[in-house]
C-alpha cells in the first residue's frame, strides 16, 4: 500500500509507514520511490541510514538495483531529531540496525506532524524479529510487507537465509552471504544444518 500525503497541511497530521520484508525484496527501492514522490510534491525530505551500513556507499542509500538517494548516516536513532526542523517527510533505511530508541524517535517525529517512512528487515537470519522493527511496526499506521523470490523453489520468499558461517546477529553482506527463501525451503535448510552438526 502506498499513500500520498493528502492531509490538510494546516492540521499537521503525521504518521508512520513501515516497508518490511526479507533481503532482496525491494524495501529500499520502495523507500526511494516514496521519497522521490514526496520531493516531486515539493515536500522537504530528509533520509537517514545507520552509519554501520556502508555496503554500497558511505553516504547514499542505494538499492540492489543501484538507485540511490542522498542520506545522512547516523550512529543512534536520537541523532535524527537534530534534522527534522521544517521537514514534511523523514525516511529511514535499514532500520533494524538502529538502537532501541528508534520507535520512540519515530513516534515523536510523527507526533510533530511529519510523515515517517521506515524500511528494514522484519526478521534476522534465524527467522526471529529483528531489532526495533517489531515495535515500529506495532506503532505504525501502515505496514507494507514486500517479498523476494525464493532462490530454491521460486515461491514468494520472506526469510533471509545466511549462506556463510557465523552466529553474529549483524553481519553485513549481499548475494555472497544471503539468499531469500520461502518458509518451506527455510525450514528445510535449518533442518539440514541441524543434521550436519
Amino acid at each position: 500500500m502506498f499513500l500520498e500525503n493528502t492531509a490538510n497541511l494546516t492540521q499537521h497530521r503525521g504518521w508512520i509507514e513501515v516497508i518490511c520484508g526479507s533481503m532482496f525484496s525491494g524495501k529500499t527501492e520502495e523507500l526511494i520511490r516514496r521519497l522521490n514522490r514526496a520531493r516531486i510534491a515539493r515536500q522537504k525530505v530528509e533520509i537517514f541510514k545507520p552509519e554501520v551500513d556502508k555496503r554500497y556507499d558511505d553516504i547514499n542509500v542505494v538499492s540492489h538495483d543501484e538507485n540511490s538517494i542522498r542520506s545522512i548516516p547516523v550512529q543512534t536513532a536520537s541523532e535524527i531529531l537534530m534534522y527534522i526542523e521544517g521537514c514534511a517527510v523523514i525516511g529511514i533505511d535499514e532500520a533494524q540496525f538502529l538502537d532501541a530508541d528508534l520507535p520512540a524517535v519515530c513516534n515523536y517525529i510523527a507526533n510533530q506532524g511529519i510523515r515517517v517512512i521506515v524500511a528494514g528487515l522484519d526478521m534476522d537470519f534465524q527467522g526471529n524479529p529483528f531489532g526495533p522493527m517489531p515495535a515500529i511496526m506495532a506503532a505504525a499506521e501502515y505496514v507494507t510487507k514486500v517479498h523476494a523470490i525464493c532462490m530454491r523453489c521460486g515461491d514468494l520468499a520472506h526469510f533471509s537465509h545466511r549462506t556463510v558461517q557465523g552466529d553474529k546477529l549483524v553481519m553485513l553482506g549481499e548475494k555472497e552471504s544471503y539468499e531469500p527463501l520461502c518458509r518451506k525451503c527455510f525450514i528445510e535448510q535449518k533442518n539440514t544444518l541441524v543434521q550436519e552438526k
